[in-house]
């Protein structure tokens, strides 16, 4: 599963989604984690509602499952939870490998069911009701 992380210094998650200089994109498994990309960003980042810096950003994660925040506008969360994209929150700023390494337990564990439901981002959807005679519903 690809997670993105909000960051000016690309070790941290601490920075608001719209403001971030780095969006840092990383692949974790219950086995190992590895580094996928870092998508820099100008410094013309926090003017409020400039929506148009979303667009490269939700652009950047739009595999992602997770994106983790240090802050995000309802805005910008409305258009990340409509591409499919779960934001997280981090009460303080956190080292990004921290997080990766929980995120890491939990998938070697039985993980709660809004990450099961992220883990299944890219995963088709199969609508076919058919009960137990054959006869579709």
């Amino acid at each position: 599963m690809k997670v993105a992380f909000a960051t000016q210094d690309q070790q941290r998650v601490d920075a608001h989604f719209g403001w971030a200089k780095h969006l840092a994109v990383y692949e974790v498994t219950p086995t190992d984690i590895g580094f996928v990309q870092d998508f820099p960003f100008g410094e013309d980042l926090a003017e409020d509602g400039n929506e148009d810096k979303l667009a490269p950003k939700l652009d950047a994660i739009r595999d992602c499952a997770i994106v983790y925040v240090a802050a995000i506008g309802g805005s910008a969360a409305a258009r990340v939870v409509a591409a499919k994209i779960h934001p997280i929150k981090v009460a303080a700023p956190e080292p990004i490998l921290d997080i990766l390494e929980k995120l890491q337990e939990v998938l070697k564990g039985t993980p709660p069911p809004w990450l099961r439901k992220a883990l299944l981002k890219d995963v088709p959807r199969n609508f076919d009701f058919e009960s137990d005679d054959g006869v579709k519903s």
